[in-house]
């Protein structure tokens, strides 16, 4: 069990963290994605849930 720490802490100490500028960036990016295919599944939505209300009647 020792050793697994010992082990995972060396692992640990290789990580690169990203800078504030990266993380920004990043998070940016993530935020614009997720706000796209939102909209997209919103307008995908609407679009069938007409189509359905025109069949049911």
């Amino acid at each position: 069990m020792k050793n697994y720490f010992k082990d995972a802490w060396s692992e640990f100490k290789k990580v690169t963290w990203p800078n504030r500028k990266e993380l920004m960036s990043s998070t940016l990016t993530v935020l614009v994605v997720v706000v796209i295919f939102a909209v997209f599944l919103g307008v995908i939505d609407l679009i069938l849930t007409a189509l359905i209300g025109l069949y049911i009647k």
